[in-house]
């Protein structure tokens, strides 16, 4: 919406419909959740928003459009200027890759290279969820959509919901950005009042604006999340600590707060790390132990099991005694404070343990 409002949408008919279309074709993948249990994150942001889908995304987009076009659009308005293949393309083409680019900014990750290596990319720089993109994005749509009463209450629909979960998570929110995010959103409400007359062309710069500091503030969170890795791999490598990987993941509303995981040959550490604080990294007491051994081998050959691990970044178990048997239950150490994505539950016969390494 942000870029259909800084102009683009003009490019020809049915432009804006091409920037919606291709900002979420990707995410059909979300019908996964459908199927057997973790079948979604074994075929989430893989296959559709790999390499060769990006490719294949916009003629495939452009095609159902033109046809629409020829077939709906112009046989109930013969008058109208047809829509042109090239412009639609284009569009389509940006609009696809910019959804790709935005998933990898969060931990979750997606796979670049599907379907030709399985491998995830993870931008570690935005939590799935930035209040900020939707003030500055949102935004710049905000004062070019909003014309219309029934538009302006959509709008005001949007902003209650965004509100809410904000505010049902202020446990994790900081009081200043939950702040921060009122202020901005009246200052919203009155610019479009100032600008209620204004002519296109300065909705458009606005809009354009918008978009500039979007890009701006992300590619300084790129930064500061590579910056606070390197930060975090040198004060845990100074007490003894040697890292196979460290991740500092994004928090919400709070760009200066980060997740950590440090991983080891045989545990993970956790903690927060903070560019405020003093010291700016500081590990929970606790240890998870990386999952191995016999146990470890025989539940990952479940059915959920592999899925699951298809697409855990950081995976451990723990061991329970249930019903005589031995409940092993995955998790990933990315959400598992709180059970925040919980795991399957493979049962082994106890006779597994007894033998196991």
């Amino acid at each position: 919406m942000a870029l259909a409002a800084a102009g683009l949408r003009r490019a020809t008919p049915l432009a804006a419909t091409a920037l919606f279309m291709g900002a979420n074709a990707p995410d059909v993948d979300v019908f996964s959740g459908f199927l057997a249990h973790y079948e979604s994150l074994e075929f989430r942001r893989g296959w559709t928003h790999g390499v060769l889908a990006l490719a294949l995304w916009p003629f495939v987009l452009t095609g159902i459009l033109l046809a629409w076009d020829r077939y709906v659009r112009l046989k109930r308005t013969p008058t109208a200027a047809p829509a042109r293949a090239g412009p639609l393309l284009a569009l389509t083409a940006i609009a696809v890759v910019s959804h790709p680019a935005l998933d990898w900014l969060n931990n979750y990750g997606l796979r670049w290279l599907m379907p030709f290596s399985g491998r995830w990319f993870y931008g570690d720089a935005l939590f799935v969820i930035d209040p900020w993109v939707w003030l500055l994005l949102g935004g710049a749509a905000f004062l070019t959509f909003s014309r219309s009463k029934l538009a302006r209450v959509r709008w005001a629909v949007f902003f209650v919901l965004a509100s809410a979960l904000i505010f049902a998570n202020s446990e994790l929110v900081p009081t200043l950005s939950i702040v921060l995010w009122l202020g901005g959103a009246a200052a919203l409400v009155a610019a479009r009042w100032w600008l209620r007359d204004a002519p296109s062309v300065m909705l458009e710069r606005a809009a354009q604006a918008g978009i500039t500091v979007t890009a701006v503030y992300m590619i300084a969170m790129i930064g500061s999340s590579a910056a606070a890795r390197a930060d975090v791999s040198a004060a845990v490598a100074a007490q003894g600590i040697a890292p196979e990987d460290v991740m500092v993941a994004p928090v919400p509303a709070d760009p200066f707060t980060g997740q950590v995981i440090v991983m080891t040959r045989d545990e993970y550490y956790t903690g927060r790390f903070g560019w405020l604080t003093e010291p700016r990294l500081q590990l929970d007491p606790g240890r998870v132990a990386r999952p191995r051994g016999r146990v470890f081998e025989l539940a990952s050959q479940d059915a959920a099991a592999r899925r699951f691990l298809v697409w855990s970044r950081y995976p451990a178990i723990d061991l329970e005694p249930d019903r005589g048997a031995i409940r092993v239950t995955f998790s990933d150490v990315r959400y598992r404070a709180g059970d925040q994505l919980e795991g399957p539950k493979v049962y082994l016969p106890t006779s597994v343990l007894e033998n196991a390494d």
